[in-house]
């Protein structure tokens, strides 16, 4: 159990905790929520014990083991899969003994405690965990080094995943997954067996991954038991009691007063009068509870145009090499509103990016109503905003001709106030700089809006406003985004990107969800490696080492094989006083024949690259 009692904890004299108390029982996984500046990311630094409690204490069991995504992957030569195996230190510590060590007392404590952890399944669940990521077998042996940022956050998480700490502290853990890497990290950590408190503003996540809400507000912790949904209903009948309490208290207060200033004066009413001034000084204040700041995004609305919008006809398109994406036949209408369904990798960025005129066609016919207007938000959008301008300045720069007045009032509809809006973008709070670009994006009142990925930066309400927005917008719509409850409220077409073309998605977003989680390995996403034409000598250098390290893991495996082979052929083992040992000695023997078959597997793809590379450098 977590136990935190008491705690107070301020930032520059402003405090984010006073005597603040909960606990959250062991197993448990919760839902960390509230507004931003709040604390949730404190409150995380305070549990690992990074930052000094000014008072109060924080309690976890003994030998507890803290998992946290801090930081990215650092870029290296080491592959995913020993990336993310080297995160159990212990294991891998372990694993490193069993090969040196002599004395055969510490051989046996070795491996009792190797066979404790499972270490001999130890790659088979790496695996697993990296193909819901969105690694694929062939990505799991590629460096580090060849994936970007991003993608290397996916790799931070998969190896905290892997070390199954007790106590797992994840914050914001979807804004650097595609939609079907948050539905398998969904049922991931609904079986999760230890305690989870995640910091999220995706609903979805909330509702499907947690069993409870833990709220930072009035700078204090309270625990609410049921996901996101049932808290908010919670939440709302609370404020809705407190409201008509406070209003019945001003009504009594009122109507005392009322009376006292009426007859204060008059000798047969005074004693009256003075007992309810009496009254008065005892009534304790009921405050007006505070309610959520309700947050507004206005897109203009565009003219209607003539059906069809667009058109794709016989469409290909790419960068430099072989078409991303071909046979494209199809056709988007001004009251369309359709998501982009398909894993990372597939093309959806790159169809959102035709669509936006940013490709150039390598095949087909792409045909435009005449005097069409599109809008693109991208998230890189967000990052190239100019740091050093205000939100004025960069309406300024996109219409020199408007008034201060006009341009205020534009950034107020997107939730900008005076004071932001004369605020360098560096200053802004990442859901500030996600709102101007929105207002960038749809400026000119667009008859075609294409969002990719938009709400990163947003916390709830700023979600539920787009929503609303979204709802309320007359032009087409193409989403691409990782929240399913967006989806759910906006789209009413899908449309599946994959196997290098788009096209209609004809059932729901639960059966693609059912889809995705029942899905074979062989359908995982594959982020393609860069190919040359020809092998170079590093590179072939490299392949041989792969062959080696594969060889060494083999032999490894077949060495575990022969031991638990032993232990299952000792009658003993068997005997009525082992219980159910022999079924679990058996159990981990399938997983290492398991890893074994995984091995021979990984050793002929390896050696299939060393002779495809032999073959080049000739």
């Amino acid at each position: 159990m977590l136990k935190i009692s008491g705690i107070s904890y301020s930032i520059g004299g402003q405090p984010l905790f006073q005597e603040a108390s909960v606990d959250v029982p062991s197993g448990h996984k919760v839902g960390l929520i509230g507004k931003n500046g709040t604390g949730k990311t404190t409150l995380f630094r305070l549990i690992r014990g990074e930052l000094p409690l000014e008072s109060g204490e924080i309690e976890l069991p003994s030998n507890c083991r803290i998992g946290s995504v801090d930081q990215e992957v650092p870029s290296s030569n080491k592959t995913l899969m020993d990336t993310v195996l080297e995160a159990d230190t212990e294991r891998a510590a372990l694993m490193a003994e069993a090969e040196t060590a002599i004395d055969p007392m510490r051989i046996a404590e070795v491996q009792t405690r190797l066979a404790d952890i499972d270490a001999w399944a130890a790659e088979a669940r790496a695996s697993t965990i990296l193909k819901g990521l969105g690694f694929d077998t062939d990505a799991q042996q590629r460096a580090c080094s060849e994936f970007s940022g991003g993608w290397r956050m996916r790799v931070a998480l998969a190896g905290i995943l892997f070390t199954n700490p007790d106590l797992l502290l994840l914050d914001e853990p979807t804004n650097y997954l595609d939609l079907e890497g948050t539905v398998w990290l969904e049922n991931y950590l609904q079986n999760y067996p230890h305690t989870v408190i995640i910091i999220s503003h995706d609903r979805s996540l909330l509702n499907k991954a947690v069993g409870a809400i833990l709220s930072v507000e009035d700078h204090k912790l309270t625990y609410f038991q049921g996901p996101y949904d049932q808290f908010a209903r919670q939440k709302e009948e609370q404020r809705a009691q407190q409201t008509a309490q406070a209003r019945n208290y001003e009504a009594r207060r009122a109507h005392l007063q009322n009376f006292v200033d009426r007859f204060r004066y008059q000798a047969n009413k005074a004693k009256q009068a003075q007992s309810r001034v009496k009254m008065l000084e005892r009534m304790a204040a009921v405050a007006v509870p505070e309610h959520l700041e309700s947050q507004v995004l206005t897109f203009p609305e565009p003219e209607a145009l003539s059906p069809p919008i667009v058109n794709l006809d016989g469409v290909a398109v790419g960068y430099d090499g072989p078409p991303v994406l071909q046979r494209l036949n199809l056709r988007i209408d001004q009251d369309d509103r359709i998501a982009l369904l398909g894993r990372n990798g597939e093309g959806k960025s790159t169809f959102a990016k035709l669509l936006a005129e940013k490709l150039t066609l390598s095949a087909g016919t792409m045909t435009s109503a005449t005097k069409l207007r599109v809008g693109y938000f991208a998230q890189h959008q967000i990052d190239e905003l100019d740091a050093d301008a205000t939100p004025l300045k960069h309406l300024a720069s996109a219409r020199p001709d408007a008034s201060k007045a006009w341009s205020r009032s534009r950034l107020a509809g997107f939730g900008l106030d005076a004071e932001q809006a004369d605020t360098n973008v560096q200053l802004l709070s990442g859901g500030e700089k996600a709102r101007l670009s929105l207002l960038l994006a749809t400026l000119e009142a667009p008859h075609l809006l294409i969002l990719d990925e938009p709400t990163n930066h947003l916390d709830i309400q700023g979600r539920d406003a787009l929503v609303d927005a979204l709802t309320q917008y007359t032009g087409a719509i193409i989403l691409v985004s990782h929240d399913i409850h967006l989806l759910g409220l906006v789209a009413d077409r899908l449309w599946l990107v994959q196997d290098g073309t788009v096209v209609p998605y004809d059932d729901d977003l639960e059966a693609y969800r059912s889809q995705m989680l029942n899905a074979p390995s062989s359908q995982d996403e594959k982020p393609k490696p860069v190919t040359r034409e020809r092998a170079t000598r590093s590179e072939i250098v490299g392949l041989k080492a792969d062959v080696r390290e594969c060889e060494t893991r083999l032999t490894k495996l077949n060495e575990m094989r022969d031991q638990l082979a032993l232990k299952l052929s000792d009658p003993a083992l068997y005997g009525p006083e082992m219980g159910s040992q022999a079924e679990i000695w058996q159990k981990k023997y399938a997983e290492v024949m398991e890893g074994i078959a995984r091995g021979e597997a990984l050793w002929t793809a390896a050696m299939e690259k060393l002779e495809q590379a032999l073959a080049q450098s000739k």
